[in-house]
């Protein structure tokens, strides 16, 4: 189920490209805090998978309400 979870947050992220030769953003929208940068798509894209697993693991230990991707929560 949390890897289900984690896949779809996954799918909702949006990356951008920042100034040239300055790497890429990421964040997944509906997510309040987690993004990341990197100086390849490929390793903000892991980086921001690290911050995710991270965000998760904090919500539910706070027995925080975490947000629905694609249905799933």
């Amino acid at each position: 189920m949390i890897q289900e979870y984690i896949q779809k947050a996954m799918e909702a992220a949006h990356y951008e490209m920042l100034e040239e030769d300055e790497g890429f953003y990421g964040e997944i929208p509906g997510a309040t805090g987690v993004w990341a940068t990197g100086s390849t798509l490929e390793s903000c894209r892991q980086e921001l998978l690290e911050v995710l697993e991270e965000w998760i693991l904090i919500g539910i230990a706070m027995n925080h309400k975490l947000p629905k991707f694609d249905l799933i929560n």
